[in-house]
């Protein structure tokens, strides 16, 4: 279903066969390594694994150390976004999704357990499962422009009620990027693997990218892709904010209506190829 969205995006080409299984087999695989919180042995295992399988389909994969904060452990870490970058034309469009999972269960209905670490298979592994896939297509059908899949790291360890906190490795991409580096445009894939997705337009979004916006849910309604709904959503905090500020047009499609959110609950089985 995405895959139609992002390619006819960025070629206008026939689409390529997207593997549902595939990805979802992605998605159960990150899942398998248990919460991958930063710092942790399954963070640093998915990281190896995503190293891996992405340069099985990039002409380059690189990573992108850069510091991190947890400034509820006050832990201080050094952490990786990984970057794959597919042809060597000038006109490049980005792909982004985060690959780190939320370290404490804050919106758990149980206070209990409200420290524990998440599985994050919406919340973190169903972009990134969505990109594997993509990386895998681009493969064997090359985009006309030159595309870059960028998976952030420390996205989700911020406290509640500290936006600020959000979003270190997306910061820090957006802050170091180079004077040349100015993609046509980017996408932002987070929690898009509900069983029951309804994406609709994020407000921030609308705002700063509304050309994009209308491009990608037109393209939706072109192929009949009930799940796009051409209307207003929630607000959201996510990585497409600090690529918006350097003046990248990215737009972020996420449902955030999503009950399981930032619980235990996030699971595989809430989730559908």
């Amino acid at each position: 279903m995405v895959i139609g969205i992002l390619v006819s995006s960025c070629s206008g080409q026939t689409v390529p066969q997207f593997d549902a299984r595939q990805a979802y087999n992605y998605l159960l695989k990150q899942c398998e390594f248990g919460p991958r919180p930063p710092g942790s042995t399954a963070h640093q295992k998915t990281r190896q694994f995503l190293v891996d399988e992405l340069s099985k389909f990039a002409d380059k994969v690189r990573l992108q150390p850069f510091p991190f904060t947890n400034y509820q452990t006050k832990q201080q870490l050094i952490l990786h976004n990984i970057i794959a970058s597919f042809g060597k034309q000038k006109k490049r469009i980005l792909l982004a999704a985060h690959w780190d999972t939320r370290p404490w269960a804050d919106m758990d209905p149980d206070p209990q357990n409200h420290n524990k670490p998440i599985i994050g298979a919406n919340d973190g592994a169903s972009g990134v499962a969505v990109l594997l896939e993509i990386a895998r297509l681009l493969k064997s059908h090359p985009c006309p422009n030159g595309i870059d899949i960028v998976l952030f790291d420390g996205e989700d360890s911020g406290r509640a009620d500290h936006p600020e906190e959000f979003s270190q490795g997306a910061k820090y991409f957006a802050k170091n990027k180079t004077f040349s580096y100015n993609p046509k445009f980017g996408i932002l894939l987070d929690m898009i693997g509900d069983s029951d997705l309804q994406i609709y337009i994020e407000q921030y979004s609308q705002h700063y990218a509304p050309h994009i916006v209308k491009q990608v849910w037109g393209i939706a309604e072109g192929l009949g892709v009930p799940e796009f709904i051409p209307e207003l959503g929630h607000a959201v905090i996510d990585d497409h904010l600090p690529l918006l500020e350097v003046g990248i047009p990215c737009i972020d499609i996420i449902d955030f209506d999503y009950p399981y959110w930032h619980t235990l609950e996030d699971t595989p089985d809430k989730c559908s190829p």
